[in-house]
């Protein structure tokens, strides 16, 4: 079967690679895949710029259910279900990493649901509550998905990235309140931020949303900090941390349970579900959010992503091509 593969630094290539095994797991969900997402910031800075290869990049598809294990009783052949499975030709999962699409939502649409959930996890954790006022910086597909997510939940939101077409983008999508910079706006908001969602990556926005938020407030970094951006002393965010009580946290969403646990009742699978359901009531806007590709193209796709020459900030591979 094929599958996109970094085979060196900055070289994607659609490979050939073992086909799946003809034994079924008595759990085991297998089929085609339709179409896979690409997440920028995590395929790019981790593998497409790493060091180590060959490297499998994805993490959320959607698939055609084409076999179930016997032990498998909530999907059967002819479903298309999400999976968190790699940019792949085939599928092949455990019954409790799929999940079952909401009904009149395209798969180009639900497979948002996994970005989507990225910021959930921090909905789940923060102790400020709608209506605080909440500030997102970088707009990205994630940072456009969460202040999207917290906007929905009753939160006042306030989103920032200095790209313009990130702007205008998130302006279309029906958030509020879009600014291109932080600059000059401590007279309007200092004091006034309950929760600072920082994904972009950026040190100087980390610093940026400290001095603004309210005392005792929280900053979460959903952002991954891939590489030095600025010449900034620590001490100066660490001074503004101490005197404005600020908690800074990762906002790495894996500090949820996987799965639903007896007394845990909130899941990376219940967030997944959710936002699927919100982009079919139509609570998310995921419309044209990525350009859509055939697996054939993942050099320049890449490529693309890295210079942010391309008309969409994320891409889906379309499998059907290849049929």
């Amino acid at each position: 079967m094929q599958q996109i593969a970094f085979t060196a630094h900055h070289k994607a290539e659609l490979v050939s690679v073992p086909d799946l095994p003809n034994s079924l797991g008595d759990r085991e969900v297998r089929g085609r895949t339709v179409l896979s997402l690409t997440s920028p910031g995590t395929e790019l800075n981790w593998q497409y710029n790493g060091k180590e290869f060959p490297a499998y990049p994805g993490y959320a598809c959607i698939f055609r259910v084409d076999a179930v294990g016997p032990a498998v009783t909530a999907f059967a052949p002819g479903d298309i279900v999400y999976g968190g499975g790699p940019h792949r030709e085939y599928q092949s999962l455990e019954d409790r990493e799929v999940a079952r699409l909401p009904t009149g939502v395209a798969p180009e649409q639900a497979v948002f649901g996994r970005l989507a959930a990225v910021s959930m996890s921090a909905l789940i954790l923060t102790s400020a509550r709608p209506p605080a006022r909440v500030l997102v910086t970088g707009l990205g597909p994630v940072g456009n998905l969460a202040a999207q997510v917290f906007q929905s939940c009753g939160y006042r939101v306030t989103a920032a990235d200095p790209i313009a077409d990130r702007c205008a983008d998130a302006r279309s999508r029906g958030l509020k309140d879009v600014r291109s910079s932080l600059e000059g706006l401590a007279d309007e908001l200092a004091g006034t931020i309950g929760l600072h969602l920082e994904c972009s990556g950026h040190e100087q926005a980390v610093l940026d949303g400290a001095k603004l938020v309210a005392e005792g407030s929280e900053i979460v970094l959903i952002g991954v900090p891939w590489q030095r951006r600025t010449e900034l002393y620590s001490f100066e965010l660490l001074n503004t941390m101490f005197y404005r009580y600020v908690t800074v946290r990762s906002g790495w969403e894996w500090r949820v349970p996987r799965f639903p646990e007896r007394f845990s009742h909130n899941s990376i699978a219940d967030n997944l579900e959710a936002a699927m359901r919100w982009i079919a009531e139509g609570r998310l806007n995921v419309t044209d959010m990525a350009e859509v590709r055939p697996v054939t193209e993942a050099q320049q796709v890449y490529e693309g992503l890295l210079a942010r020459n391309l008309s969409r900030s994320s891409v889906i591979f379309d499998w059907r091509r290849q049929a």
